[in-house]
């Protein structure tokens, strides 16, 4: 192979823009130091990999393209399929990124064994030896004989075995693991990342493979590597949650065949993970009784409501500045509701710390749930207990009123389904409700209202 120079690069960790030259702040995204150097070797030009297209380099018509009907093909998980939009899409690259050590990997491998019986299943690993996945393999149960396994990091030889072996399913993990041979930098670095998914993308448009790709996540959250990387893929999820605790929650955050707001639950037990199909009884397990500041909200979820349990405790300061912190939901949104309350229902809130948590470790930003926040604070300062059967849902605005909420009927039915007697919720989508036998309907239109109903 014919060597070239080697030259000095700076890649954007954010957006992977490319620089001869350190940027304090990247042109392309606007972020603060995210450039990072790489050691980029120029190759002498040669053929290309080829395209999606192939050889056709005619240009079609919309009318002329026929439609082929494969279908969905499910995974094993309905709260995997969920989240997928009905199931896998053939020819589809899907990336799903997590802290190290949440169940990523035991997601996978148990979509593995959950297809393996109907087709052909490649799995790729460049961290675990054969041994080792085996040993993962035995934990989650029998496997059938579509499963094959692969320990490799080189790119080109994955993509040699890929094209040989045309497997319907293949799990690559991690992308942080593979290097092509192309790129000089090292395995994990910006331009290696961004070289490897693009060879994953021609090889699932072009074979139509399903590809899954696995992430690590930065400290921040986001996938390590180039935000690129997010854009060029057809799915992106989240796999989210303690791992000391036994929940996952598996978030879809962007999604081409799908809505990008659904979630599915998981709990995590010896055996692998186990999907929760009533994740509402889930989330309020274990809510205490008779306790001030804890209210039940509802929030939607894409299509799917789930109840959540919303904890406040209202104290006095000891400080001159007061204390405020949020777990599961944004900190400004609440100290946004504690000016509303100050100024609209005369609770003098100024001279007391907050503390607002979402209970189960989920994280709710739907301002659905601003009503829940404001009955939990309202409730903790008055040291007044809120009915155990009583939910709320509302959106707040800045004068104090309570303002309509979508899908007003399936929070509604999902409340009843759970037992509870109250429901207070925007007045104006009381007229829309049609199925209200069973439980109380209380439409409020400001949070006076509310916290006298409460």
């Amino acid at each position: 192979m014919a060597r070239g120079k080697k030259t000095t690069v700076y890649f954007c960790q954010s957006c992977g823009y490319e620089s001869s030259k350190w940027m304090g702040q990247c042109p392309g995204c606007g972020e603060w130091s995210t450039f990072v150097e790489e050691s980029i070797e120029k190759k002498a030009v040669g053929k290309g990999r080829g395209s999606l297209a192939g050889e056709d380099l005619k240009a079609h018509k919309l009318s002329e393209i026929e439609m082929l009907d494969k279908g969905r093909m499910p995974t094993g998980f309905a709260e995997l399929d969920r989240v997928l939009g009905g199931g896998i899409v053939p020819g589809s690259l899907v990336l799903v990124g997590g802290d190290p050590g949440i169940g990523k990997s035991t997601l996978l491998l148990q979509v593995c064994r959950n297809l393996a019986g109907s087709m052909e299943v490649l799995y790729i690993s460049g961290e675990e030896s054969l041994q080792q996945i085996k040993m993962r393999a035995q934990r989650i149960g029998q496997f059938a004989e579509g499963l094959w396994l692969f320990c490799e990091t080189g790119m080109e030889r994955i993509e040699q075995l890929v094209r040989r072996q045309k497997p319907q399913i293949v799990i690559i993990d991690s992308i942080q693991t593979i290097y092509s041979e192309e790129i000089s930098s090292a395995p994990g670095s910006v331009s290696q990342v961004r070289e490897t998914t693009a060879r994953l993308l021609q090889i699932a448009k072009g074979m139509d493979i399903t590809i899954f790709i696995v992430g690590h996540v930065t400290k921040e959250g986001v996938v390590a590597g180039p935000r690129v990387l997010e854009h060029m893929v057809d799915t992106v999820l989240y796999f989210e949650g303690d791992r000391h605790a036994s929940y996952r929650i598996l978030r879809g955050v962007k999604n081409r065949f799908g809505s990008t707001n659904e979630i599915g639950v998981f709990e995590m037990r010896e055996a692998g993970l186990q999907e929760v199909e009533n994740a509402s009884e889930f989330m309020l397990n274990g809510k205490p009784k008779g306790a001030s500041g804890s209210v039940v909200a509802c929030s939607m979820e894409g299509t799917r409501p789930i109840l959540v349990e919303i904890q406040a405790l209202v104290c006095h300061s000891n400080f001159g500045i007061p204390r405020r912190t949020a777990a599961g939901t944004d900190l400004n949104r609440v100290n946004l509701l504690m000016a509303v309350l100050e100024k609209r229902a005369g609770l003098s809130l100024s001279s007391s710390d907050a503390y607002v948590n979402i209970a189960g470790g989920v994280r709710m930003n739907e301002p659905a749930i601003d009503l829940g926040i404001v009955m939990a604070l309202a409730s903790s300062f008055r040291n007044k207990v809120v009915d155990d059967k009583t939910i709320c849902f509302g959106e707040v605005g800045l004068s104090g009123e309570v303002r309509a909420v979508n899908m007003a009927q399936q929070r509604v039915s999902e409340a009843k389904k759970l037992g509870f007697s109250t429901c207070i919720l925007p007045k104006v989508c009381v007229p829309g409700l049609t199925d209200t036998q069973g439980i109380r309907i209380v439409g409020v239109g400001s949070i006076r209202e509310a916290i006298q109903n409460g």
